[in-house]
């Protein structure tokens, strides 16, 4: 543009001045100019380019074979393009790497008319659980003299998601005054009428209500309702995925040591056949690009590195949430939450448990994965428990030993003895799989 205005005005100049020669070379650089701009804005239209992964769903050490052909469909040759394939540099530049890059995403090639070329061949192998963008494609072309430029993004990118590690636990007693699991009651002093176990012939002394009519018109004789005993089963897990909790020395360690702990505990209820749930004030990464998107056209290369550089606001205020329940696929939705689960500033721990709580179970433990327990967090987990819910905490430590000699009690821990919330600590997946076989902290 500047190039275009400074031709422009020696035009006039020359105009003014009656130089001949000045206006007979501002007309032919203003010429190839003009040119240049609708060359280089035919060529980046008429440039495709179609992406190629194979796998969508992998495991924390598994790797996806990203390839990408790029094809001229316009009548003139492009002759030059540079194309980079994107991918998240902060899962990249992250202290431990969440990814590593094997092969080139970046290429210079001319391209023919009609011509289609692979030009991105490249291997992503994935070290922590995430959800993972890869590309779009951005393409710079231009005029032969570099004094103007296009970049365009082409080929929609690929989305991968990578489960976190399931733990397999030693022991299932998480709960100081019961397991995770159901009690069966010995003696039948409660039956649950919304728990039909199956039917019997009637005895004396059976209520109307118990009588199965169906039965009873199928086989011409009176049957009544067998009813199964009350009982408490399954866990609903709250996780606190606040940026302000993860601050510090083993920040994304312990974040993954807080994604494994409830991957594993809920790994552990739904193989005894419970209920299971998960709530958390973190941010779902899904609905992150659903909400911003990834399309954007730049018209320069310092606009491009603004926007790929813009850091978008974390302030989510909804948790994100998989009801309590026991179908077969609850523990699969579980997992794909955890792997796609982000840190956000928005919504408190506290606040998150107010909102919820009208959701949760009473006939399931409240099970709350914690890496700072703060008075308001205490507090909220102690109305929980005057509710009638039963509340147990898991505290990731970084540098704290599991099985302290503690003299006395750090304040954390005091907060939640105060509530009479019983805690455990892990560190490590040893510790996380002797979870629970540990001793309860009283």
């Amino acid at each position: 543009m500047k190039w275009i205005a400074g031709t422009f005005v020696l035009l006039l100049l020359g105009l003014i001045l009656k130089l001949n020669l000045l206006v007979y070379v501002m007309y032919v650089l203003a010429g190839i100019l003009l040119l240049n701009r609708f060359f280089s804005r035919v060529w980046t239209e008429n440039i495709t380019a179609h992406r190629t992964c194979d796998v969508e769903l992998l495991e924390i050490g598994e790797k996806a074979h990203v390839e990408v052909t790029v094809e001229n469909t316009g009548k003139l040759a492009v002759p030059w393009m540079l194309i980079e394939d994107a991918i998240p540099q902060e899962a990249l530049n992250q202290v431990p790497q969440r990814i590593r890059v094997d092969g080139p995403r970046l290429g210079l090639e001319r391209l023919a008319p009609g011509e289609q070329v692979p030009l991105v061949d490249y291997e992503v192998t994935f070290l922590m659980r995430g959800y993972y963008q890869l590309g779009p494609l951005l393409i710079e072309t231009g005029d032969m003299f570099g004094l103007h430029r296009r970049y365009r993004l082409v080929a929609e990118p690929h989305f991968v998601m990578v489960l976190p590690k399931v733990v397999p636990l030693l022991g299932y007693n998480l709960a100081s005054r019961r397991p995770i699991g159901e009690i069966r009651v010995a003696h039948r002093l409660f039956e649950d009428p919304t728990r039909l176990a199956g039917v019997r012939p009637y005895q004396q002394g059976d209520s109307l209500n118990r009588i199965h009519w169906p039965a009873t018109a199928r086989t011409g004789e009176i049957h009544s309702r067998v009813y199964d005993s009350s009982r408490v089963a399954g866990a609903t897990f709250l996780l606190d995925f606040h940026t302000d909790s993860y601050a510090g020395a083993g920040a994304a360690v312990s974040a993954e040591m807080a994604i494994k702990t409830v991957a594993a505990l809920a790994n552990a209820v739904f193989l005894l056949g419970q209920q299971i749930g998960f709530a958390s004030n973190g941010r779902d990464a899904a609905d992150r690009i659903r909400e911003e998107g990834w399309t954007a056209e730049f018209l320069s290369r310092p606009e491009a590195m603004r926007q790929a550089k813009a850091i978008n606001p974390l302030d989510r205020l909804r948790p994100v949430l998989v009801e309590t329940g026991k179908s077969q696929d609850r523990f699969t939705r579980i997992l794909q939450m955890l792997a796609r689960l982000e840190h956000t500033d928005g919504l408190e721990f506290s606040q998150m448990v107010l909102e919820i709580a009208p959701r949760i179970p009473r006939d399931a433990t409240v099970v709350a994965i914690l890496r700072r327990v703060n008075p308001t967090m205490a507090a909220a987990l102690g109305a929980l428990a005057r509710q009638g819910f039963l509340v147990t905490a898991v505290v990731v430590t970084y540098d704290v030993d599991v099985l302290p000699d503690w003299a006395k009690p750090p304040d954390w821990a005091e907060m939640l003895l105060a509530q009479g919330i019983d805690f455990r600590m892990v560190n490590t997946e040893e510790s996380l799989m002797n979870l629970c076989a540990q001793n309860l902290v009283r």
